[in-house]
């Protein structure tokens, strides 16, 4: 192999070096900012590769999903300017214009050393199935109050179907023990005997 050859595999092998991404948490996003938004902000600074904007969780669901972020995370192409586009919007305004409505806002951010973007997703996977075990166990628990209410529903009604008809249920005693020994024990007279049997044939 010629020096030139060698040369030339050792500036395609520098030119490949995998750039390693770095992530960027957002504490807390203002109200009107989306992702669309947040891109335009930060990539002045850098080329940004993903954005995910955590909802805030909607308590009427029969209401369209909220526009309002309670926290983000976005993902630089490069890990040095993700950590200095931490270290220098950290604390600082995001809109100096006092028209904007970012005006009051601050940025809260930080760099996450040592995150990847499959953490994120591993997070949010644990946090459905989370999410989704508690709303099985709602549901099965408000299924057996149901059950047992109705349950019980039926029960009176029929109680008072019962007390309705005064139905009165003769029931016969068992005989003491003292009176069942006795009639055990008795023996029936040889004339009751012979008259039974005459009777009989």
């Amino acid at each position: 192999m010629s020096d030139c050859e060698s040369e030339s595999v050792l500036s395609i092998d520098s030119s490949t070096k995998i750039r390693k991404k770095g992530i960027v948490y957002l504490s807390s996003i203002p109200k009107y900012m989306n992702v669309t938004k947040l891109r335009e902000l930060l990539g002045q600074y850098g080329e940004i590769g993903r954005v995910f904007l955590q909802p805030a969780a909607n308590p009427n669901l029969k209401k369209r999903p909220a526009k309002h972020f309670t926290e983000g995370w976005v993902e630089f192409e490069r890990k040095k300017v993700a950590k200095q586009v931490a270290e220098l919007l950290n604390g600082k305004r995001i809109d100096s214009r006092k028209r904007s409505k970012y005006f009051d806002s601050v940025w809260n951010l930080k760099y996450l050393p040592r995150f990847k973007w499959v953490h994120l997703n591993e997070r949010l996977a644990y946090e459905k199935a989370v999410r989704k075990h508690r709303l099985r166990a709602e549901v099965s628990q408000v299924k057996r109050e149901a059950n047992h209410f109705s349950s019980n529903i039926v029960r009176s009604e029929k109680n008072k179907m019962y007390q309705q008809t005064n139905v009165n249920i003769n029931v016969r005693q068992r005989l003491p023990e003292e009176e069942f020994l006795q009639n055990k024990n008795s023996v029936p007279d040889i004339e009751s005997r012979t008259e039974f049997l005459s009777k009989l044939f």
